[in-house]
């Protein structure tokens, strides 16, 4: 493991006097080398992340697609947002924009005698293991995930933005990074909050990001991908999160007189819940709080209103954003 750190720190400190250095002095922004740099691990990482895309899910999606793709240009979109999100430019912009008034606000609170908690601590000798602890992060940025996302499709001017997410009806390894900007910003803002707040190590915080962000790529994939009974109880799958993708069952806000949206499931029981798996890496939260279903469908997926009523989420990247910013104002 040290040796890959080593690599990794060596081409990293290339690439920035090679390319990103450069790059800030001749654009004037010479006040920002450190963000510059940290902004140069984060090209590397999503381009590792991007190689293994091609290189391992690509094939699987090949393999066993779960769907004929109707719409290539719909795909090419995704691709887009995903190139934006995994080569740093999302990223950059958090750290020269959020990130220094989040410092500022941690930095006030240590003045004051407010610290921050360091939960890889609670079990000397135990939690503070590299490995241990960052289970231990994984697990409780993980449980935060399954309540923002939760809250993404249950408050009604939040559904306005992540609707564009599940507006693909060609869902593919591209799809997960295909979100409002907007909504983005708040998922990420809360994330980094929380792991301010528990003393997540930044080293381990990107890595989390990376386990995420490699798990949510395959979980939008195209393929008939199914971890058994057992595992897909473990971690979430494909199939699994297709589920939360499919129209009018997965993921929409409840529609009926009592609240709840009522369902029969294969066995003919009777569910009244208000959307599916919203799991980002376990499903044990869904299995928790009673929002799993491992049904073993492969349904179309989109938004209701998108099928039903023909609502237009937007064809490019640009008409997408400003949509979700009409939707957001209610007039779209």
């Amino acid at each position: 493991m040290d040796s890959l750190v080593e690599i990794f720190n060596a081409v990293q400190q290339k690439l920035y006097e090679g390319l990103v250095q450069p790059l800030v002095f001749g654009l004037g922004f010479s006040n920002r080398l450190e963000e510059a740099y940290s902004a140069t691990a984060w090209l590397l990482i999503g381009g590792l992340e991007l190689l293994v895309l091609l290189v391992v899910v690509g094939p699987l999606q090949r393999w066993r697609p779960a769907q004929k793709i109707a719409d290539p240009s719909a795909v090419r979109t995704d691709i887009l947002y995903t190139l934006i999100h995994r080569l740093g430019l999302f990223r950059l912009a958090l750290m020269l924009t959020v990130m220094p008034l989040l410092d500022q606000v941690f930095g006030a609170l240590r003045m004051v005698g407010v610290s921050t908690w360091h939960l890889d601590q609670l079990w000397p000798g135990v939690t503070d293991q590299a490995v241990v602890s960052l289970l231990l992060y994984l697990l409780i940025l993980d449980f935060i995930g399954y309540w923002i996302h939760r809250a993404q499709h249950q408050l009604d001017w939040w559904w306005q933005l992540h609707a564009l997410h599940h507006s693909q009806q060609d869902m593919t390894m591209w799809s997960d990074s295909r979100n409002h900007l907007l909504d983005d910003l708040l998922h990420a803002c809360l994330l980094a909050m929380v792991a301010q707040l528990i003393g997540v190590a930044p080293a381990q915080f990107v890595l989390i990001v990376v386990i995420t962000q490699l798990s949510e790529s395959l979980q939008h994939a195209n393929v008939r991908l199914f971890f058994g009974a057992i595992g897909e109880r473990l971690w979430i799958s494909p199939h699994f999160h297709r589920r939360h993708h499919s129209i009018g069952f997965g993921h929409e806000s409840p529609a009926g007189p009592d609240g709840r949206h009522a369902y029969l499931d294969q066995a003919g029981q009777l569910h009244r819940l208000g959307g599916h798996n919203f799991g980002v890496l376990l499903p044990w939260w869904d299995m928790l709080f009673g929002t799993a279903s491992f049904d073993r469908r492969y349904d179309p997926t989109g938004v209701r209103d998108q099928v039903e009523q023909g609502r237009n989420y937007g064809r490019g990247f640009w008409a997408q954003q400003w949509l979700g910013l009409k939707r957001l104002a209610g007039r779209a």
